[in-house]
């Protein structure tokens, strides 16, 4: 799910958040790490199950309607229940392993707060791609999966009360909410009238390794702040450290501490990988400034033998 941008993000949030709370205990630091990027997690079993309570009230409602004598705009449907018998849908409302997962962790957020359902419900059955769906005659698994991943990319996901709500509840939920959505279209995309239960919810990390990457650029970021600090001074000859952002400094020293810590990593994805973080993270001059400032330490790196790369094509 977590791709090794999004980890390195993860790490460069984590420090961030600990530099400005001036926590120096290790401990606390990969403690955060680890809760930051399982409360990634968490954000997507939410995710899930929302499709799964948006399912669940669109069933109530044409339960209701059909017990009413007055006529509602469902009965303009050819198959007014062709919603709540979406195939995708009902593979995330009878998931086994969800609901584990959801009780694992006492996640009821949308019982606690039904009215964000209310909303995303009342959004999607006005929307045209609904109506669109509802009155055309395919009732084929791909056209249920294709008009699900279409609700969810143009009226679920933008749904402003839904992303101020993650918001209000994790501030990191701010960046993790477009990775997760991102990840959840691939992943519906990819669903097949057979796929199991474990298919929707795939391990976050693809292996140990990628979590061993994680705590160990953390901490060796952090155990030598200082040491990277220095590296970084003499090749900003017009800014002083104290007028470079903190975002940008972090986003330098933990290049440093990769291109020196990181022997299986080749130089070019490290250069690449940060240089795409501060375009998204620093503003338009501070990655060039960063591009810059890492492009001289490579080199020098190079020169004086300290860039050492082990692996085919690495050397």
């Amino acid at each position: 799910m977590l791709t090794r941008r999004h980890i390195r993000v993860k790490v460069m949030q984590c420090i961030y958040a600990l530099v400005q709370s001036k926590d120096d205990s290790l401990q606390k630091q990969e403690k955060f790490l680890r809760v930051s990027i399982e409360n990634m997690y968490v954000l997507y079993l939410l995710i899930l199950s929302l499709l799964a309570e948006l399912h669940r009230l669109a069933e109530k409602h044409v339960n209701h309607a059909s017990k009413k004598y007055v006529a509602t705009e469902e009965d303009n449907y050819p198959n007014p229940e062709k919603f709540v018998k979406n195939r995708l849908l009902l593979q995330l409302v009878n998931n086994e392993v969800l609901k584990n997962e959801l009780s694992k962790r006492k996640l009821d957020n949308w019982y606690m707060n039904d009215e964000y359902v209310k909303i995303i419900h009342k959004a999607v059955i006005s929307s045209d791609i609904y109506k669109a769906y509802m009155s055309n005659g395919d009732d084929s698994y791909t056209n249920d999966r294709n008009v699900i991943i279409q609700l969810f990319k143009e009226i679920i996901a933008p749904n402003e009360k839904i992303y101020d709500y993650f918001e209000d509840d994790k501030l990191t939920w701010v960046d993790d909410f477009p990775i997760v959505n991102t990840f959840l279209v691939k992943r519906l995309k990819k669903a097949k009238p057979d796929s199991g239960d474990r298919f929707f919810l795939p391990s976050l990390l693809k292996d140990q390794e990628d979590m061993d990457f994680a705590n160990e650029l953390l901490t060796k970021t952090l155990l030598n702040d200082a040491k990277w600090e220095k590296e970084i001074e003499g090749k900003t000859p017009n800014w002083d450290n104290d007028r470079i952002a903190e975002i940008d400094s972090i986003v330098l020293k933990m290049a440093i501490c990769e291109l020196l810590n990181f022997p299986s990593i080749p130089e070019k994805v490290t250069l690449n990988e940060y240089l795409e973080i501060a375009k998204e993270y620093s503003t338009p001059k501070s990655s060039i400034f960063i591009n810059g400032v890492l492009d001289k330490l490579a080199k020098e790196y190079k020169s004086d033998g300290r860039l050492q790369k082990i692996g085919r094509g690495l050397q």
